[in-house]
């Protein structure tokens, strides 16, 4: 079995707020093993307004809104992105930046983020972006396992002068993008701007990485990395691309930059035994591997795995148990609800495979995935009418 390699974070993982700075990263930059990248690569992209996007603000007149004390902004700003013509679609096949997610309609819910965090500045607005603490999701390219966190914004309450005195008239205003939830529920903690922009950056590396242009994720993990030094999901990103490209002595000096901010970072953990591994050292990997094996008895994607072998096999009902338990712990996953409805069918439950086929489509989180699993719910509709 294949060790967990672990890619991608949204969401922010470091240590507590007094942790000394991370050293200087430069000597863990090589530029010379890469090509340049494919395209000129602009931090400041991120986060840019677009002339459309002013167009936008002001065909709705938010821009110009009558500031009297009924008048809620930020109300008005959500009404004109979410509930107006717009009709965004979310879609996480590649991070965006807020101009692209405004012209292309759709976006991951950092794009979305960074696009009402561009609108809510333009018009004055205070924003505050959050990192969802323990709200991790999980996703795969072929033998690459990856980390998805969440984020999202609060626009800060407004404050009104009243005669001689100022008071606020209402709490934050948290705009979330992931399915129906409370977001006053979710555990959250601020972030700095420049971290949301490591992020996207991070995210940009990843999905490089995932598409075979290893050049390209180089420069964007670099970027992230030099963007905010302490991202640590950029360092096991970056880590991860030094040993595709078969560089196990960089990956893990990378790596172990990590574990010495976080000794217990499983996706470094994870990461640094491949790495080891690859370099020879079999007991320092063992030694991390009984570590791991303690800290994340049953990693993501386990019971996923274990159940392909069994419907391989031929254990059906085994395979479909297997299939349920990540359900149970991951219940917005497309892929592990596709498996467990394809096992029912084994099982000739019709009616459970559909159920199951038909989450998979209204939980796949990309335009691709959605049709896919529309495509096979409408045959396998045909096939019971039949």
């Amino acid at each position: 079995m294949k060790a967990l390699a672990a890619l991608l974070f949204l969401v922010l993982l470091v240590g507590c707020a007094s942790a000394p700075p991370m050293p200087p990263a430069a000597t863990l930059f090589h530029d010379e093993l890469f090509a340049a990248p494919s395209a000129r690569i602009d931090p400041d992209a991120a986060l840019a307004i677009s002339p459309a996007m002013r167009s936008y603000l002001a065909d709705k007149s938010v821009s110009t809104v009558n500031r009297v004390r009924s008048t809620d902004r930020r109300r008005q700003l959500i009404d004109a992105l979410y509930r107006g013509d717009l009709k965004l679609e979310y879609d996480a096949a590649v991070t965006r930046t807020a101009a692209q997610a405004f012209e292309a309609r759709s976006g991951n819910c950092l794009a979305l983020v960074m696009m009402t965090a561009a609108f809510a500045k333009e018009l004055g607005l205070r924003v505050r972006y959050q990192a969802v603490v323990g709200d991790e999701a999980w996703d795969r390219a072929d033998d690459l396992y990856i980390a998805i966190g969440h984020v999202n914004l609060a626009l800060e309450e407004r404050v009104e002068p009243i005669g001689f005195f100022a008071t606020t008239s209402s709490g934050p205003m948290i705009v979330d993008f992931l399915p129906p939830r409370d977001a006053r529920m979710l555990h959250t903690r601020s972030i700095d701007e420049r971290t949301v922009v490591a992020m996207y950056l991070n995210n940009r590396a990843v999905e490089s990485l995932t598409q075979g242009q290893v050049d390209d994720a180089y420069w964007w993990a670099r970027e992230a990395v030099q963007r905010d030094p302490e991202l640590l999901a950029a360092y096991v990103t970056l880590g991860v691309i030094y040993r595709t490209r078969h560089h196990p002595e960089l990956s893990e000096q990378v790596l172990r930059r990590v574990a010495e901010r976080e000794p217990d970072n499983v996706f470094a953990l994870s990461n640094r035994i491949l790495a080891l591994r690859d370099l020879g050292r079999a007991a320092e990997a063992q030694v991390l591997a009984q570590r791991l094996a303690a800290l994340d008895p049953h990693p993501p994607f386990s019971y996923f795995r274990e159940g392909i072998a069994a419907f391989r096999e031929g254990r059906i009902e085994t395979a479909r148990r297997l299939f349920a338990k990540e359900v149970a712990r991951a219940p917005y996953h497309h892929e592990f609800e596709y498996w467990l409805a394809v096992s029912y069918m084994a099982l000739n439950d019709a009616d459970r495979a559909t159920i199951h086929l038909t989450r998979a489509m209204e939980v796949s989180t990309t335009r691709k995935d959605h049709d896919l699993y529309a495509g096979k719910l409408d045959r396998l509709k045909a096939l019971r009418a039949q």
